[in-house]
Formats: structure tokens, sequence, C-alpha cells
């Protein structure tokens, strides 16, 4: 009997491995740094390692020329990265993703196009009305970077920029006691049989744990002062060491501020900061002594704060030296623009790979908390509140 013989060879009977179609999410964006020009303002929002971990990963991005030089990162930095450079300020603008540090001014506004992304710094209570309504009329979507929670529910930028904030403070107060900086000639401490800088810091949030950490790093003795028992405890459990630690007892704080060469205000409150320390709690405080007010940002913490600037950061008032400079982050641009470079890079590669900003918002809650504006909606409560807007519900806006 003749031997069939199948139509199929035998390669062709072996079992082949399962093809399965992946499917390439991953969106190209164009994304627009402008350079800062808001007073004292010197960070930027990418590192050239960022840019190039963009680009490598098929974006664009376009920097305005000289964006980065008060960060310390040249263009031709930016440009070996991968990156476009340009004069064209409304070019930059005009880009599908505009990063920024601070918010962007009714001019800068005027230049976005339409329908565009903003992730920016909002600072909600040094804004106007009219920043929204011309937001709106844009119809741009946009972030505010502070309001962005991790998955640990914590807002990483806020942290960042606070651990610096609270880390520059003692630095800071380091070199004013120098006596090339007319201080009292103190250094903070650790040299064998001098006795150290004592240091009170008011206020056990990140800032205060931060500046705790560093004067205790610098052999200082510290004493620390916040009314929530629970902050005082938590920072004590941080720093894993015991410490004098307090609740606003007038007596004890005004005992301490007497002693002390350094006070440092770290306090926050919903509109402003409370004001501890009065103006005759600082007279009667050490000639020499030096306060930094970290709070001034909202206010300050001590009556007799004013504010100043990078370029005159101290006045003396009773004898005290008093640096009362907003946005402490900006005198260190280089590390502050580092740290909020790892922050952002992260959702800008995840924004692209979940196949665009409403898939993103949709698998990441701490991203969709930063949101406060969708296609000209406003979607924050809390800016719809405080500025009495129309609110829609985000949830009924994207489907």
């Amino acid at each position: 009997m003749q031997k069939q013989i199948s139509p199929f060879s035998k390669a062709e009977l072996l079992p082949k491995e399962e093809r399965i179609e992946i499917l390439n999410n991953n969106n190209p964006m164009i994304i627009g740094i402008p350079k800062e020009r808001s007073h004292q303002e010197k960070r930027i929002c990418l590192t050239p390692d960022a840019v190039s971990a963009l680009t490598n990963n098929g974006h664009t991005v376009l920097i305005e020329k000289g964006a980065g030089k008060n960060a310390a990162f040249d263009d031709n930095e930016y440009s070996d990265s991968g990156a476009k450079i340009t004069s064209d300020t409304a070019k930059v603008f005009g880009c599908q993703i505009i990063l920024k540090v601070e918010p962007p001014s009714l001019a800068e506004i005027n230049m976005i196009s339409p329908k565009s992304i903003l992730i920016s710094a909002l600072q909600l209570k040094m804004q106007n009305k009219e920043y929204f309504e011309a937001l709106s009329s844009k119809k741009v979507t946009a972030f505010a970077f502070e309001f962005i929670k991790d998955s640990d529910g914590t807002f990483p930028a806020v942290r960042q920029l606070s651990e610096i904030a609270g880390t520059a403070s003692i630095l800071i107060a380091s070199e004013i006691m120098s006596i090339t900086n007319k201080g009292n000639g103190l250094m903070f401490g650790n040299i064998s049989g001098v006795p150290p800088t004592e240091v009170v810091i008011i206020g056990a949030g990140i800032v205060g744990e931060s500046a705790a950490k560093s004067a205790l790093g610098l052999g200082a003795n510290i004493k620390v002062f916040d009314n929530s028992i629970t902050k005082l405890r938590s920072l004590q459990d941080n720093i894993g060491n015991r410490m004098y630690t307090s609740t606003m007892q007038p007596k004890n704080l005004m005992k301490a501020l007497m002693r002390c060469d350094v006070a440092i205000g770290a306090t926050k409150g919903k509109d402003r900061a409370p004001i501890l320390v009065n103006e005759a709690m600082v007279e009667l405080m050490k000639p020499g002594a030096v306060i930094i007010d970290v709070s001034i940002d909202m206010g300050g913490s001590f009556e007799t704060s004013e504010l100043t600037t990078h370029d005159n950061p101290t006045f003396e008032k009773y004898g005290v030296i008093h640096y009362c400079v907003p946005n402490i982050p900006a005198r260190y641009s280089r590390t502050s623009s580092v740290s909020l470079s790892n922050i952002f890079t992260p959702y800008l590669l995840q924004i692209a790979e979940a196949g665009g900003l409403e898939n993103s918002i949709r698998q990441d809650k701490g991203l969709k908390n930063g949101l406060y504006l969708y296609h000209g909606v406003i979607t924050n409560k809390s800016v719809s509140n405080w500025f009495d807007l129309d609110c829609s519900d985000l949830n009924l806006l994207i489907f």
C-alpha cells in the first residue's frame, strides 16, 4: 500500500510561539519650557538629564534660550540632551504642554495656544479671578504641581521644597552668624570645649524637621515648639533622637528665645502663618541673634518680620538680625531644579505611556488631584470657593 504524503511539511506541523499584538500607547508630546520671569525665580522644571530621558522616548522639548542659566544649566547642555533651543518666547508658549515653576502672567497666558496643557505652581492665595478667566477663555487644562499627590497620599513637590527650605534655613543662619557678615562670629558647634549654638525651631512640620536634622548635624542644641503633640512625636521618631520639645507655652518659648542664637519660624496656617513671637519677645532676644522666618511666604511667624529679597536679605531690629526672604528654595536653584525635575519627569512619561492625559488621570488619583482646570472648566472646589467661580465635577467631564 502506497504511503500517503501529508500536504504539510514537518516544520509546519511543529507548534509555534503565539504572537500577541502589543498596542503601543506612547503618544509623542511637544513640551515647552519658557524662561522664568517672576521676581527672584531662578529655577527650571527639567534638568538636561530629564530632557534626555524624554527625547529618547520620542518626545520633543523646546526650551527658551537662557531658561536654565540661573540654575547653572547651560543651553549647550540642553541641546546636547536633545532639546531644541529658541529665542522665540511665543513659540515656546505655543507648545502642546507648557512646563513652568511659577504660574504664568496674564501676558504669558495670551501667548498660550487654545486647549494646551499647563503644569506649574498655582499659588492660590496670590492669584486673582482674572487669571482663571484668562485660562478658561483659552480652554486650557491646568495642573498645580503643589496639589499633586504621591501614591502614599503626600504632596511630593511641597515636601521636597519644604525639605530644601528647612535645611537652607540653618545654612543661611550659619552664614549670617559669621563675623564677616556682621554676625556674632559663632559657629554652630561640634568644637571641643566650646558651648554649642542654641537653636529654637517654631513648627514641627517638614520645614521644622529638616531644620532640626541640619542643626543637629552641625552640633547645635535645639528646642522645637509646636502645638501638635503628634507632630512633635513624629519629628522625634523620624530624627531618631530625644530632644527638647514643647507645646507653645509662652513662658517656655520666651526663656528659649532669650537664650538662643538662632530662631527659625516654620509654621503655616490656612490663610496666613500665625504670629507666635510678638515684638516684645524679639526685643528681649540676645544682641546678634538671628531670625530666619521661613513662614514669611505666608505672612511670617514673628511680628517684627518684613519682606526682604535675595539681593538685600537681612535687616536689624532690636539688635536682632532678621532674614525674611520668600521662596528660599530659589536661592539654591540648581538643587531645587533637580528636585522638581525628579517629580515632573515620571509624570510626563506616564501621561505619554497611558495614551494621553485623560487615561493618565483615570489611572492616577494623585495626578487627578492636581488638576484645577479641564478644557477651561474649573474642577477644583478650593479655587471655585476662593474666587466665587462655577465648578464642575471632573468625573462628569471625563467619560
